[in-house]
């Protein structure tokens, strides 16, 4: 029978097992108490991910609180591999299957993979008795076959590695009986082999072994102290096999859970029954308390549902002379609504990636993982989740506590940059307990606003003549997008102004949009002009746009007025003829003149400034017609002359003038020449010249006379030198740029020359013969002369005749003129 519950126990537990395994992605066993290090497995392999992409794609590990720093993944390798020993009965207890649950969280896109980590037993804990000593009292009068039971030791391994045998230490009283129990416990008994006897031994000591089932196998022992009594037949007896008992986790300290109960049907010492525990977990101690001798057991530690929802212990009752009995309690925790959901967020994509998702994002677009838990069990552990504000996103259930945060319209960092979502959790406990949580999301930009102006166009007002460099006006564009995509640059679009490019007149500050003139304009050339000026984003691709911008040139008085009838005073003649019969108004002839100049700059206003006889003739001041005030009479003259200004009205007036000859006659035939009248007005001014330039020939003529004779005066005043043939320039004297030859002379080293001279008459010539190549000339060709021969040629000057010498440059040419 007891082969049978076994059986069906393993099969159970495989079942379980098999069944919890089977709902993972993934599931390893391991031995505990590995060191840290260990693989487990490869992940990677297991799932066919790719190696190289674990980094990039943020891979790691997710558990619980309690279980994160036992496990974790080599992003490097793809192992799973043991981060901390792990200890089966600490994490599970008497739990028969051990069972650790992880998850894979991987990002870009977003993958989420459980793993499950069954930790097999080791046998790495012995047998332990409840107590090292076991003390009994038993009568002499005890017969043979009597039993007295004992508290069974304790092993925290499971399984195989659990207790499996006891043995006693060889002595003639007693023997050890072990039974199963059909929950899998064991009932150890103490038998009385051979009867005692007081008078011989009244105390009995020996060594109780356990020995559990593992490899290597491990060991516990106890010493029972058998203390001989006189006679005691009666042992305590519980009143349940089983207590069961209940209680809130949430049971304040001091609730009594349970009271047990035993009687002893003898009277006095042997019928004072006393209670303690002979087997109970580590765990038991800390929360629960027997009191011995009333039998009630209390809280005395906090309870928690989550940790430990069950406790089962062994009462043992026992009277005063050691006959004991044993009872099992066992004790349910039951779940109340004292854990808050736990909200988690496992993933995120903050900021959002420029496009995973971009600000114009399809509905759907997934943006993190949401993970929430509830510790409790049943409805109070069943969560509901929310967004509280009214944003594009919301929640999507996807495995078991997993929620998908999703967009539900399009994103617009423009319009939202940034945003608080508050995801609130919710149980459905009473009364309900929530957590909520907020997750700050960033919309990531990209550059979907091109520049735009402020203004539709611009328009720009510059006088002419402006210095070049000067500022027309600005532009400004405002762009919407961030960093990069928001920087606006300026440029001028191509084009021409009058055949010139565009950039020949202006210019614009890439920064700041500023328009320069690179030029000065001139109004009468042209009044204004476009230009398209660009702003430019740096986004990329980037996005631009652009705007005209007019510049007007205003008009300033650079241009007197020009006449043209007549014209203008120096250029012509223009003469008029006055009817002598003409009357007080009547027209006489008209100034006509323009200006280049526009509005009120070329306003041209007309003035006589100077006339033969004034009270005859005006003028119209804006129509520049001449017309005779009165009647003309025979006593005026019949010249006129008119000087007429012709200004204009601009700031400062500029102005031009005109002279208007006027004739009074009826026939040309009493005309004067036109050349005397048309000099009358001059004669003055040409006399004067006239005068200065007879003046000025006559002092350079009396000048030039006076020379003349001044030197002939000299002349006649020097000795005469009288050649008789060949003669040479003494060598003592060497003008500047000459040089002596070889005797011949002091003539210039670039040209020397053999002279002759001829005496006689004062009409003598010079003649250059010819020109030496080389600056040499040859030795027989040159004039010798004693210097002696000199000194009576100057000793006897007043004899000497006069020697005539005209020189010419040109070489082999003769020039003769007479003597000075």
């Amino acid at each position: 029978m007891n082969v049978e519950v076994r059986s069906w126990l393993c099969f159970f537990y495989g079942f379980v097992l098999f069944v919890d395994i089977t709902v993972a992605d993934l599931s390893y066993s391991v031995a505990e108490e590995m060191r840290p290090g260990s693989i487990v497995g490869n992940i990677a392999q297991d799932l066919g991910l790719e190696v190289g992409k674990l980094s990039s794609r943020k891979a790691r590990i997710d558990t619980d609180e309690k279980y994160l720093h036992y496990c974790e993944i080599d992003v490097k390798t793809g192992n799973f591999v043991i981060k901390e020993r792990i200890d089966r009965e600490e994490l599970c207890g008497e739990k028969a299957s051990c069972m650790l649950k992880f998850e894979l969280v991987l990002e870009s896109p977003l993958e989420l993979h459980r793993i499950s980590l069954l930790v097999q037993d080791v046998n790495d804990n012995s047998p332990v008795f409840p107590m090292d000593t076991i003390k009994l009292e038993i009568s002499e009068s005890a017969v043979r076959g009597a039993r007295y039971r004992l508290n069974e030791a304790d092993d925290a391994d499971i399984g195989q590695n659990t207790v499996k045998q006891y043995s006693l230490e060889r002595n003639e009283h007693f023997i050890v009986s072990v039974r199963d129990n059909a929950d899998g416990s064991k009932e150890l008994e103490l038998v009385l082999d051979k009867e005692l006897d007081r008078e011989k031994e009244h105390d009995l000591n020996v060594v109780l072994t356990a020995v559990d089932g593992g490899s290597p196998q491990r060991s516990g022992t106890a010493v029972i102290h058998v203390t001989v009594l006189d006679a005691n037949d009666n042992a305590p007896s519980f009143s349940q096999d089983v207590y069961k008992a209940s209680l809130p986790e949430n049971s304040p300290l001091d609730t009594v859970v349970v009271k047990v109960s035993a009687s002893d049907a003898d009277e006095g010492v042997n019928g004072e029954v006393t209670y303690d525990f002979s087997r109970i977990a580590e765990k038991a101690k800390k929360v629960f308390s027997l009191d011995s001798k009333t039998g009630e057991i209390k809280v005395t530690g906090a309870l928690d549902f989550e940790s430990n929802a069950k406790y089962e212990m062994r009462i043992n009752a026992k009277d005063g002379y050691g006959l004991s009995s044993q009872s099992k309690v066992v004790i349910d925790v039951t779940d109340v609504n004292d854990n808050a959901p736990v909200i988690q967020l496992k993933s995120v994509s903050n900021p959002i990636p420029e496009n995973a998702p971009p600000e114009n994002a399809p509905p759907g677009t997934e943006v993190g993982i949401i993970n929430v838990q509830d510790r409790d069990s049943e409805n109070n552990g069943q969560v509901r989740c929310s967004i509280q504000q009214n944003v594009p996103f919301k929640l999507v259930a996807s495995i078991k506590n997993y929620y998908s945060l999703v967009t539900t319209g399009h994103l617009d960092r423009e319009v939202v940059s940034d945003y608080n979502i508050t995801i609130r959790a919710t149980d459905e406990g009473s009364p309900p307990l929530s957590s909520s949580k907020t997750v700050h999301l960033s919309v990531a930009d990209i550059n979907d606003n091109p520049p735009e102006f402020e203004e539709q166009s611009y328009s720009a007002y510059v006088s002419e003549n402006n210095k070049p460099g000067s500022a027309l006006c600005s532009v400004s564009a405002r762009d919407p997008d961030w960093r990069q995509n928001g920087t606006v640059i300026y440029s001028l679009l191509g084009g021409e102004v009058n055949g010139a490019p565009v950039s020949s007149y202006v210019s614009v500050n890439g920064d700041t949009g500023l328009i320069h003139a690179v030029r000065s304009f001139d109004f009468e050339q042209f009044r204004s002009f476009k230009v398209q000026v660009m702003a430019r984003d740096n986004g990329s691709p980037p996005l631009s746009s652009n705007v005209s911008v007019s510049v007007f040139i205003s008009d300033v008085n650079d241009n007197s007025p020009q006449i043209l009838y007549p014209a203008p005073e120096g250029n012509s003649f223009m003469t008029e003829l006055v009817p002598k019969g003409a009357h007080g108004g009547s027209l006489v002839s008209k100034v006509i003149a323009v200006d280049a100049d526009s509005g009120q700059n070329a306003w041209l206003s007309y003035e006589i400034v100077k006339s033969t006889d004034p009270g005859l003739f005006s003028i119209g001041v804006h129509s520049g017609e001449i017309r005779t005030q009165r009647d003309i009479s025979e006593s005026d003259s019949m010249k006129q002359n008119l000087v007429v200004s012709v200004k204009d009205n601009g700031q400062p007036s500029l102005s031009a003038t005109c002279s208007m000859y006027l004739l009074i006659s009826d026939n040309l035939a009493e005309v004067p020449e036109l050349k005397d009248i048309s000099y009358e007005e001059k004669n003055s001014k040409l006399t004067s010249y006239l005068i200065i330039a007879l003046v000025s020939v006559s002092t350079f003529f009396l000048t030039f006379i006076i020379i003349i004779l001044g030197v002939r005066f000299c002349r006649r005043r020097k000795p005469r030198l009288l050649f008789d043939g060949a003669v040479a320039i003494p060598s003592a004297y060497l003008p500047p740029n000459y040089a002596d030859v070889d005797g011949t002379g002091t003539l210039r080293s670039a040209y020397n020359y053999d002279a002759y001279l001829t005496t006689g008459s004062r009409t003598s010539d010079f003649k250059f013969v010819s020109s030496y190549n080389d600056n040499t000339l040859p030795a027989d060709q040159t004039l010798r002369k004693s210097p002696s021969d000199f000194a009576d040629v100057f000793g006897d000057s007043d004899n000497s005749p006069e020697v005539s010498v005209c020189t010419n440059i040109r070489e082999g040419s003769f020039l003769s003129h007479p003597s000075l």
